[in-house]
């Protein structure tokens, strides 16, 4: 019988602008409060978010100057290379594989426009031989660290022996917008963090846990509820309806249908390791999935420390639960555009 497909290592990276969300706070009522008279009442989203801290790849006072889209841009294509680098690095290290020994990378990012791609522009910095096969995905925003370890994992399966290197990266904190005074530019700069995590998958003996399966739903007529505008000053972020009840009422006959498809059911999952986009939809998640209040720990834990980083985030939650001991059967699942959820289904290598 052939050997499954291991997760070897996870890395992850964060900017070094630390901010708190005090400091968010205060800098978002300076730039609104005078111009959104409902800002007081949005407000309150700052001290509800469940996040503490969050890491930018520019200092507050950045977010304040007249940006457009070639600033916003730029800070992107700086940021996310460097980003790029110290997760991979990180992932290859823990791992004890070199970055000449990686044949496939998967780029996973929604939150800028590169072309050559991120992992092309750093690829004479980490190291990568000439041959190596490149896979920029756009598009796939929260889901996309999920998403973007199952094409990783199947592109793994497909050519054993083979190394494959996911980077999902995503700057998040570009997305903020002076000149929106709505109420979801608010909450997107009470959420929204930096930052990039990566895994090394690979046909192999040992790792830190074998993938078993993965799947995809999307809803119909779901297009608006999650996503980006573009205008001349960049992106802008969409929220026309809200995530939590949405999750609450439809994740569970998703996730169940996704499992029936490979024969398992949502009893058989011991631990979901889910995207936390927010604290609403943690416990919106919790009470879908008939799970005890509290259960998703590690999301919240997440959400406070670095806030919604969008693709990355669902993977930093993988990396604790694995460090907490990974059960038999962990179920990694995101929500993202589209509308749509992403899972993974991951066994314990013990």
């Amino acid at each position: 019988m052939s050997q499954p497909v291991k997760l070897i290592s996870i890395g992850t990276a964060v900017p070094a602008h630390r901010i708190t969300q005090r400091d968010a706070a205060a800098t978002a009522h300076h730039a609104f409060s005078s111009r959104y008279k409902d800002f007081d009442r949005l407000a309150k989203v700052f001290e509800s978010s469940g996040i503490r801290t969050r890491y930018a790849i520019r200092p507050l006072e950045w977010y304040l100057e007249p940006l457009g889209w070639p600033e916003r841009n730029t800070a992107y294509i700086e940021g996310a290379c460097d980003l790029f680098v110290s997760a991979a690095r990180d992932a290859l290290e823990r791992a004890g594989i070199r970055a000449e020994d990686v044949d496939t990378v998967v780029t996973v990012s929604s939150t800028g426009i590169a072309t050559p791609s991120i992992e092309a522009r750093v690829s004479q910095k980490m190291g990568f031989r000439d041959s190596i096969e490149r896979v920029p995905v756009f598009g796939l925003g929260c889901a996309g660290g999920v998403s973007g370890f199952s094409i990783a994992s199947r592109l793994a399966a497909s050519r054993p022996g083979t190394v494959v290197l996911l980077v999902a990266v995503e700057l998040c904190t570009l997305a903020f917008r002076l000149d929106q005074l709505t109420k979801a530019n608010i909450v997107a700069t009470a959420l929204f963090g930096d930052g990039a995590s990566a895994c090394i998958l690979k046909v192999a003996e040992e790792g830190m846990a074998a993938v078993e399966m993965s799947g995809q739903h999307i809803w119909p007529d779901t297009l608006d509820i999650m996503g980006w505008s573009v205008d001349r000053e960049g992106f802008g972020v969409i929220f026309d309806r809200a995530i939590p009840p949405f999750a609450e009422e439809r994740i569970a006959p998703a996730i169940s249908g996704i499992l029936d498809r490979s024969g398992l059911a949502l009893a058989d999952i011991d631990r979901f390791a889910c995207h936390p986009g927010g604290t609403k939809v943690v416990a919106a998640l919790e009470s879908a999935l008939s799970l005890d209040q509290g259960s998703l720990n590690h999301e919240r834990d997440v959400l406070s420390e670095y806030g919604n980083m969008s693709a990355p985030t669902a993977l930093f939650v993988l990396d604790r639960v694995i460090k907490a001991g990974l059960p038999s059967r962990t179920l990694l699942t995101a929500m993202g555009p589209g509308f749509s959820v992403s899972c993974v289904s991951l066994k314990s290598a013990a």
